[in-house]
């Protein structure tokens, strides 16, 4: 029996403890196994996704990040933006057509456009595209004027008995700021005030690293001015997100979660102190406990919660799956409900009726992950070693396979590189915001997928990194990992300078 499948076979008895589900709330366990292979094909699988060994040269089918769904177009500012190479052409019809509406400005109500009408009252931004442009990572304003790609998650953690079962029943991740809500928006539609402004502070910490280099980080701290509604709650804790890039998110949604909790199991068993535990969630639209993916706390289940969250808490746009007009909007902002909605009955019952929603969804999960660069490049292979030799790739796991029955044929049983476990990490108070969200405590984050991440500068135009862009490069995102990464931050700490370049070189080529 080979080691892969050693940790897979145990993991019902590990979810025992690791997954706190309620027998009488109907919900199905998680699969501890896979269910849509056939042993020949589940011996391949292991063998294909074994971690690498042998760093003299590079792995069969590396440069595919994304499976036969990769893009090879030139790796240039668009090099997010293009479908799945694995689409028909009658998909390929719909990946354009939900591309138009992810770029789609929306706009106050009532308008003469009556098909864009819905904005706000109370917004972030006007499009999906404002926030991923180029379908690529947001960033920090930098002195810019506004935060378009870049907002401030407000909660407050359980108060009451009844607030903290609702929790626990994963009928809750959290509870909102009773004047302001989920999210603090900046913008507002003419005859409103927005809620506030995110303010940022930097306070410079230098770490000396083997061999005497200085790399100066920066610590922010985060405040809201010019409140508009009266003051934030006294538990209501600020966090910060920005926009991260869109690729390969139908292939993720692709992963069997019984790959995925093996890893929290593999973990575990290994006892080095790396403990990742998945995000249990309800599925928006069923209901059903289902595991969390997407999201930097993996608070969403699939592309569309992820997308249908977006449209109401970003833009203030309703849909079939979120249909309040008023998106964040509370009670105790009187002035905001009484402002129109875009409701147009005769296009339906929400102001991006279907197939709106469908559409963008679908464009999501098909935006394809660029090929490798420089696979077989020898600094680059010397950097993969190092990444393995620091423990990188416990947590940043390189491969899998995708289910063969995954509802959408384009995206199945594809060998794809995200270089993530998907699970949840106690990341050290450096990088703790204080805020829970459901399974995720104030101090856990999932693990981001690394893929793409070498094309950061050449699509978005900079290189900010982490969940609030606070690295300005690699080394310093590298550098803030702590808690359950300290061990592996320190050993790419210690590194000789050479070595140390070659692992950055490594990331830059995925």
């Amino acid at each position: 029996m080979t080691k892969a499948r050693a940790f897979l076979l145990p993991a019902l008895s590990g979810l025992i403890t690791l997954l706190p589900l309620v027998a009488a709330s109907g919900d199905a366990l998680l699969r501890a196994t896979r269910s849509d292979l056939s042993p020949a094909d589940m011996a391949r699988v292991e063998a294909v996704t074994r971690p690498a060994t042998d760093f003299a040269k590079a792995e069969a089918y590396e440069a595919m990040s994304g499976g036969g769904a990769t893009s090879d177009a030139r790796p240039d500012q668009d090099a997010f933006s293009h479908p799945s190479s694995t689409l028909s052409f009658e998909d390929q019809e719909r990946f354009h057509l939900g591309n138009a509406l992810f770029g789609k400005l929306w706009v106050a109500a009532p308008s003469s456009t009556q098909a864009s009408d819905g904005l706000g009252p109370l917004y972030n931004a006007r499009s999906c595209m404002s926030c991923h442009g180029r379908d690529g990572r947001g960033s920090p304003p930098e002195g810019k004027a506004d935060a378009v790609s870049m907002f401030l998650r407000l909660a407050r953690p359980a108060r009451t008995e009844a607030e903290r079962e609702a929790v626990s029943r994963h009928e809750a991740l959290n509870f909102p700021d009773s004047i302001y809500g989920e999210q603090l928006q900046d913008l507002a539609v003419p005859g409103l005030k927005a809620e506030g402004h995110m303010q940022i502070r930097y306070e410079e910490q230098v770490v000396t690293l083997a061999g005497g280099e200085q790399v100066t980080l920066r610590k922010p701290s985060y405040s809201v001015s010019d409140l508009a509604y009266g003051p934030l709650d006294p538990d209501t804790t600020l966090s910060p997100r920005v926009a991260p890039p869109m690729i390969g998110m139908g292939l993720i949604e692709a992963i069997d979660e019984a790959d995925i909790l093996g890893h929290a199991v593999r973990q575990k068993a290994e006892g080095q102190g790396i403990n990742g535990h998945p995000a249990l969630v309800r599925d928006h639209r069923t209901g059903q406990l289902t595991l969390g993916r997407f999201g930097f706390k993996a608070q969403n289940a699939s592309v569309r919660d992820q997308s249908a969250g977006a449209f109401s808490g970003d833009m203030g746009i309703s849909t079939p799956d979120r249909p309040n007009p008023y998106g964040d909007c509370t009670a105790a902002e009187a002035a905001c409900l009484a402002m129109a909605n875009g409701v147009q009955q005769r296009l339906g019952d929400t102001e991006a009726p279907d197939p709106v929603l469908d559409l963008v969804t679908f464009y999501s999960q098909h935006l394809a992950v660029p090929v490798r660069r420089k696979v077989d490049d020898p600094v680059v292979l010397k950097g993969k070693a190092a990444f393995y030799a620091a423990g990188c790739a416990s947590c940043h796991v390189p491969k899998y396979v995708t289910r063969r029955d995954t509802p959408d044929p384009a995206l199945a049983f594809q060998l794809i590189w995200p270089y993530s476990d998907f699970l949840l990490h106690d990341m050290g108070e450096g990088l703790a915001d204080g805020q829970a969200v459901g399974e995720a405590s104030g101090r856990e984050w999932r693990t981001s997928p690394l893929w793409g991440i070498g094309l950061t500068r050449t699509v978005s135009g900079h290189s900010f990194f982490l969940h609030d862009g606070r690295a300005r490069n690699l080394t310093e995102a590298i550098l803030w990992h702590g808690g359950e990464a300290e061990k592996a931050r320190n050993a790419f700490a210690a590194l000789g300078p050479q070595d140390r370049a070659a692992l950055i070189t490594f990331l830059e080529s995925l």
